[in-house]
């Protein structure tokens, strides 16, 4: 088993309530896409309720949704986002959510078994937009390996 696994946290800021009318062609996707995610290759965990909801978890208030999930690595998760029906209902996002101003999606390595609180997802995108990609907190089109594959690093590893 590898020594980290990839952990990724993205917000998004709802145009309307989840309940409302605008919203519902995106609450009738989530089960058929979080299955999807849930069965693809790579997939390790996501955020969400005892009953298997992500979105009535809203540590970010009342129009924000939050999706905190650990993958197997960069390509897994690329694969998922970009190159299966999820990628359908990106290019939807503009519908139902706000254009984010500031960084809403980061990746970050983790432990292998450890399973991230939306606290520790917050502070590494507060680092991402602090700082902008680092090993700590990057993104997509700047990833970082883990830590076993780059030169060791001086000092402690935290970030």
């Amino acid at each position: 088993m590898p020594p980290y696994e990839l952990a990724q946290l993205n917000i998004a800021a709802m145009k309307d309530p989840l309940e409302s009318p605008g919203m519902a062609d995106f609450v009738s996707n989530l089960d058929r896409i979080n299955a999807l995610a849930e069965s693809s290759p790579g997939f390790v965990w996501r955020l969400q309720t005892d009953q298997g909801n992500a979105t009535n978890l809203r540590p970010l208030g009342d129009m924000t949704l939050v999706n905190l999930s650990v993958w197997r690595d960069v390509e897994s998760l690329q694969t998922f986002v970009y190159k299966s029906a999820h990628a359908q209902i990106m290019t939807r996002r503009k519908e139902w959510f706000e254009r984010m101003a500031n960084a809403y999606f980061v990746l970050w390595w983790v432990p292998y078994g450890h399973r991230p609180s939306f606290t520790e997802a917050a502070e590494r995108l507060a680092v991402l937009k602090k700082n902008g990609p680092t090993p700590a907190a990057f993104t997509f089109r700047q990833p970082f390996p883990p830590l076993s594959e780059r030169s060791p690093l001086t000092g402690t590893d935290r970030y």
